[in-house]
């Protein structure tokens, strides 16, 4: 990676979006990159739709602008597909990676989307299995590292539990850590 990489995540407020695009940029930091992770708000209430923004490089980052054509685009909620234009601005040969139950195919018809790589995973599916609750944040991890291949999935893994160490008992960590690994198993490419 010699450029600038914008990646821009769609979800609700309470979905911990924020907080995904934060333990991001604290692997990349662990990768030795330079990052950004910063939020954009709508209305400030639980289920409002939410933003949140990463930028990467192996160089300095000194834009502070918002990010308007990224490369990735990351959708945590899948009630946003075909509610909001999750496209928007996004590169032709960008990257989608979506909490979806179909396949990337069915994805793309959606959405009309017919240039760059689309990745699917039911994410929902994989927290509620493992957590006992849908948090897709942390799936959504797993399949972006799938998508992006810039950073491993040990390193969100040890950022997810620096996020995580001191507010969440060892066996939740364990359980997002797994949420993480499936998802990276089970992400689709179409």
């Amino acid at each position: 990676m010699h450029k600038l990489m914008e990646i821009r995540w769609h979800g609700r407020g309470g979905q911990g979006v924020v907080t995904a695009s934060r333990i991001l940029a604290e692997a990349m930091l662990k990768e030795g990159k330079h990052f950004q992770a910063f939020p954009e708000y709508g209305p400030e209430r639980m289920g409002a739709p939410v933003k949140a923004f990463n930028r990467v490089s192996e160089q300095p980052i000194r834009i502070h602008c918002g990010v308007t054509s990224p490369e990735i685009v990351v959708v945590v909620d899948p009630t946003l597909l075909g509610t909001i234009d999750v496209l928007e601005g996004m590169k032709e040969d960008g990257t989608l990676v979506a909490n979806f139950d179909g396949s990337p195919q069915e994805l793309r018809k959606l959405l009309g989307f017919d240039s760059g790589k689309v990745f699917t995973l039911n994410a929902s599916h994989i927290s509620r299995e493992v957590l006992g609750r849908v948090m897709a944040n942390t799936p959504m991890l797993g399949g972006l590292c799938r998508a992006f291949d810039q950073v491993s999935l040990e390193s969100v893994s040890e950022a997810l539990k620096a996020q995580f160490g001191e507010k969440l008992r060892p066996e939740i960590i364990d359980k997002n850590i797994t949420c993480l690994k499936r998802a990276y198993e089970e992400a689709q490419q179409g």
